[in-house]
Formats: structure tokens, C-alpha cells, sequence
């Protein structure tokens, strides 16, 4: 199994530590007043002062928008679910609030995107059978 690892910039690593930390439930790892590291959902960001992604609604998927460029992660279907329920009672705006698309196609997923503090979007996948993420 390979990780995966992503570097990026956020503009306050307080409002960072309790985004992902709390809201998304990613534990915290290595540190400096610079930079802090998480587990995401199994995977490692590197969160790092600076200026965050410019990032534009130009990515065209079935009837939606989507912000570019976006990091995220595919969970499973009950995963996907306690997280979208853990992020409404959190109060978070989702720039799509979680749905299914492709019902009853090849690659048919449930997805939601989110923005975290310093304004980078995220996108979080769920999918019934992880088979399907590549579907065509």
C-alpha cells in the first residue's frame, strides 16, 4: 500500500490544528511554529504558512462546478456518511453539500465539498464499493 503525501499552504495554523484536527477528526503529527503535519484519513498533509492555493470553480463534473484545484480522499460509504453528519452538526458550509451523482452508472459516488479556514477547497468521496473508483 502506498500513502500518499501533500504539501500546501494555509494562512493560520490554529485555525489548521482545529479544522483538521477536530472537525475532520485527523490526528495531529509532526510539528514546528512553520508547519504541522496530519493523518488524512490515512494519508499525511503538510499544512505550511503561506498564501493558499487561488483556486476557481472551472472543474465541469455531471451538473456541477467545482473548484480548482482541490485535494480530497475516497472513503467508504459509512465512513463517508458519519463524516457528512460530523461536518452538518459541525456547521460547516459546504460549497456542494453532500448527494450521490452518477446513480446507476459505472463510478456512481456520493461526494461533498468543503472549504477549510484558509479557504482551500476539499473534496471527500464515498463510494458503496471502492471497486467502482474507477469505473468506466
Amino acid at each position: 500500500m502506498s500513502i500518499f503525501h501533500l504539501a500546501y499552504n494555509v494562512d493560520d495554523l490554529d485555525a489548521a490544528r482545529e479544522f483538521y484536527g477536530g472537525t475532520l477528526g485527523c490526528k495531529t503529527a509532526r510539528s514546528t511554529d512553520s508547519w504541522v503535519d496530519f493523518d488524512f484519513f490515512g494519508h499525511q498533509i503538510s499544512l505550511h504558512l503561506g498564501d493558499p492555493f487561488v483556486t476557481a470553480k472551472t472543474g465541469h463534473v455531471g451538473e456541477h462546478l467545482v473548484p480548482m484545484p482541490h485535494l480530497g480522499v475516497i472513503l467508504p460509504l459509512d465512513q463517508w456518511r458519519e463524516l457528512a453528519e460530523r461536518l452538518h452538526e459541525a456547521g460547516v458550509d459546504f460549497e456542494i453539500p453532500p448527494t450521490t451523482r452518477f446513480k446507476g452508472e459505472p463510478g456512481e459516488q456520493s461526494t461533498m465539498f468543503f472549504y477549510d479556514p484558509a479557504g482551500n477547497p476539499i473534496e471527500i468521496k464515498g463510494f458503496a464499493n471502492m471497486e467502482g473508483v474507477f469505473a468506466t
